[in-house]
């Protein structure tokens, strides 16, 4: 299936994009640590079964660094050993607001005090900054039937220049 509109060649889609990325640079550049910020983006693109999206920030994870054990087992955080009591948290937020028509109270009081365990302040308003970000990303994509597998490291940021 091709993509149905390319959001890259319109220019209103390409100055929405280029203040889209002004927003998840603010994202970027808070102390929410980069590995964490990946981790939601590829867990919450998963849930949305967005192929742009999990092709990119799996390719940016790693060019970060990030493992493959652990890019391996997002889909699977609760059944594995590889993430940190934070980062389970940072997991946790994401399901959980990623999923909201699926949990009848939104974000879990639990799953909002592991999350205050963890994190300060700025931390806590990047993370839900990029859960919201994340989840507007993987909507347009999967509208347009933005296919991934074509991703390159630093792609995005390049074209929007």
């Amino acid at each position: 299936m091709d993509a149905r509109f390319d959001m890259f060649a319109n220019e209103i889609a390409v100055k929405f994009a280029k203040r889209f990325a002004n927003a998840s640079l603010v994202i970027h550049q808070s102390p929410l640590p980069r590995p964490t910020q990946e981790l939601v983006s590829l867990r919450a693109s998963q849930i949305n079964g967005c192929g742009w999206c999990i092709d990119m920030h799996t390719k940016e994870a790693v060019a970060a660094g990030e493992t493959p054990v652990r890019l391996n087992l997002v889909a699977a955080w609760r059944e594995s050993t590889v993430f940190s009591e934070a980062e389970q948290a940072a997991l946790a937020l994401a399901e959980e607001g990623t999923r909201l028509a699926d949990a009848h109270q939104g974000v879990s009081d639990e799953t909002w005090a592991a999350v205050r365990k963890h994190y300060d302040d700025d931390q806590i308003a990047a993370l839900v900054a990029l859960v919201a970000l994340i989840n507007a990303a993987n909507r347009m994509a999967v509208i347009v039937h933005q296919r991934g597998g074509s991703y390159e490291p630093g792609m995005f940021a390049a074209a929007l220049g």
